[in-house]
């Protein structure tokens, strides 16, 4: 049922993560490529420097900034990136001034030496016949004699070899998150969406239940009537007949009336009426309400200790009460007993309804206040019982912000606990 909306969710988180990563990638990659840009514009400005005095050319307002004891506490560029770099003297005409017998990796570039003419420091990347791209500075030297013009530059080979690394890692990179993502975004989204998923197989497991717990009765109903009208002219077997119906209607009744309180305790719209409760009084009214059916599973309910007062729903407190007596009785055997104990302690008050029954199994323990749960697997012929009591307990307990807790051992019995604050 959720199957899709997980597809959604995983599509939505893995996105989310595949976008963010590619903008971190992204920003790796422009920071990187700044850097280089930087430190290359850095060396040639710094070799341009260099080489006006080691000329002894009066350095241009351009390049005052770039003189060594200019920058104290400045990073210079290494000395590496400076041998990286190469140098023309230029004349009037555009030709090397002496030309050294090494063999440059490109021509004086004759744009940039018009540009430098005219008075400007000259910045520019040119791009050559096969592709390599040089940074150029040129600038014009302010000495009458000599080379008029010093032209700078830098092959960016090895920076532009290290971008297309880093481009290929990032991309690598991003293309193996898709599946780490994926496998990711799916366990993220079924983690997101269990609570909902228990939701909905309880809400089925819920229908399910009533419905079994409601067929039962009509099915008996439906039989005893058509006995009834057929089958029966025996007044003293037709009124036995009817007390069945009626039986059963009685219990559809109380069924309908249980699911309806459950379902105003989970929209929290069941309202408390709240007054101060005398819990001695109180614990020996519900023993005495419960004695006759006590009786008749010859089981002891005695109240051992009550005492205090607490301001809660009178009714709803007895009600709670009443349903954790009567699972008591039905659990304990003929002359065991059930306990009522009542106090006030330094924090809260606590109720407790201990039997001396059989126990409940470990493994049942965490299920018990589930709707429509029983610990037999088999539903007990003639048992009255609908799974739905200690669920209301647990719902009217909570309403009142107080807890519901169960201790029970294999063999001993079983202690309810109720806690409610003060």
């Amino acid at each position: 049922m959720l199957n899709r909306l997980r597809w959604r969710l995983t599509l939505i988180y893995a996105c989310t993560a595949l976008l963010l990563l590619a903008a971190v990638g992204g920003s790796v990659y422009w920071m990187t490529v700044r850097y280089f840009r930087f430190a290359t514009e850095r060396a040639l400005l710094e070799r341009m420097t260099l080489e006006f005095e080691q000329l002894a050319a009066p350095l241009p307002p351009a390049l005052q900034a770039y003189r060594p004891q200019q920058l104290p506490d400045e990073r210079p560029v290494d000395n590496g990136t400076l041998a990286s770099t190469f140098v023309f003297t230029i004349d009037q005409n555009g030709q090397v001034f002496n030309p050294n017998p090494w063999n440059p990796p490109i021509q004086p570039d004759q744009a940039a030496i018009e540009a430098a003419r005219a008075g400007k420091l000259d910045l520019r990347t040119i791009s050559l016949a096969d592709g390599t791209r040089v940074e150029l500075l040129t600038e014009q030297l302010t000495r009458a004699d000599g080379p008029a013009f010093l032209q700078v530059g830098r092959v960016l080979n090895e920076q532009e070899a290290a971008l297309n690394t880093l481009l290929t890692g990032l991309v690598a990179l991003w293309a193996g998150s898709v599946v780490v993502l994926g496998w990711f975004g799916w366990w993220l989204a079924g983690r997101s969406l269990r609570p909902a998923q228990q939701a909905w197989e309880r809400q089925q497991a819920f229908i399910a239940n009533a419905s079994h717990e409601l067929r039962a009765p009509l099915t008996l109903m439906r039989a005893s009537s058509e006995i009834a009208l057929r089958e029966s002219t025996d007044p003293t077997e037709q009124h036995e007949l009817l007390e069945d119906i009626l039986a059963e209607t009685y219990h559809m009744g109380r069924l309908v009336e249980d699911l309806l309180l459950l379902s105003r305790l989970d929209a929290a719209k069941t309202s408390l009426q709240r007054e101060v409760v005398d819990l001695a009084e109180l614990c020996h009214e519900v023993a005495h309400a419960a004695g006759h059916l006590a009786h008749d599973a010859g089981v002891e309910v005695r109240v051992a200790h009550a005492e205090g007062q607490i301001k809660a729903d009178r009714t709803r407190l007895r009600q709670v009460l009443l349903i954790l007596l009567d699972n008591a009785i039905a659990h304990t055997p003929r002359g065991g007993s059930v306990v009522i104990h009542a106090e006030r302690q330094a924090s809260n008050y606590q109720m407790s309804v201990i039997d001396t029954g059989k126990g409940i199994d470990p493994k049942h323990l965490a299920h018990i206040f589930e709707r429509f749960y029983r610990v037999d697997s088999a539903r007990i012929a003639g048992g009255r019982g609908n799974g739905l009591g200690l669920s209301i307990a647990q719902a009217l307990i909570q309403a009142h912000n107080g807890t519901l807790e169960v201790q029970s051992k294999l063999g001993t019995g079983t202690t309810m606990l109720i806690k409610l604050p003060k």
